[in-house]
């Protein structure tokens, strides 16, 4: 990443993406918007990734998400929570007509460009005090995984990571890390 050594940080924190989603809420296409950003954080999407998601990808009845990545990533299958299928399912009511998740006001596919402005804006309206960008939500779900104590090669396969190197940063930085190493 060129910009890194201009961003003070590359992750949020889960009390930030929530400040996140809440100021989306207001947006005009508030819905949408939220359900964009929770679906990228809980699944560790990159905006591409998440733009491209189509309806074919989401088995309400199993309550899965069919993850194809890019980046010549390995595909995963996720589960889906509650407040996720409620979000899905009243989108795909809004949008019938669509094979893709996401789109725009038009009907068509929501960009990366897009989203990564949507994210922004945001971050903006939260009061968040650095510059958001989309791929934070990304290494949001992998620190937050890790945080949790999953495993690392689990996480590796659920953000389709094929070096484990690229999945050790949440591993290694985590503040669950050495809990327990000495007890009383």
């Amino acid at each position: 990443m060129a910009n890194s050594k201009y961003r003070s940080r590359e992750h949020l924190t889960p009390r930030e993406v929530e400040k996140l989603i809440e100021a989306a809420k207001t947006n005009r296409y508030g819905h949408r918007d939220v359900t964009m950003l929770l679906v990228a954080f809980r699944h560790g999407l990159r905006a591409s990734e998440l733009c491209g998601l189509e309806w074919s990808q989401v088995d309400f009845t199993g309550a899965t998400l069919h993850v194809r990545r890019v980046k010549n990533g390995k595909p995963a299958t996720h589960p889906i929570r509650g407040d996720e299928m409620r979000a899905l399912r009243k989108l795909q009511r809004e949008a019938p007509n669509s094979r893709f998740v996401f789109v725009n006001e038009r009907g068509t596919p929501f960009s990366p460009d897009g989203f990564n402005w949507l994210v922004k804006r945001a971050g903006q309206k939260a009061g968040l005090a650095f510059q958001v960008h989309a791929h934070m939500l990304r290494h949001s779900a992998g620190f937050k995984l890790a945080g949790d104590g999953h495993d690392t090669r689990a996480i590796q396969d659920y953000l389709g990571h094929r070096n484990i190197s690229n999945t050790v940063r949440y591993t290694e930085l985590s503040p669950t890390r050495f809990k327990n190493f000495w007890r009383d």
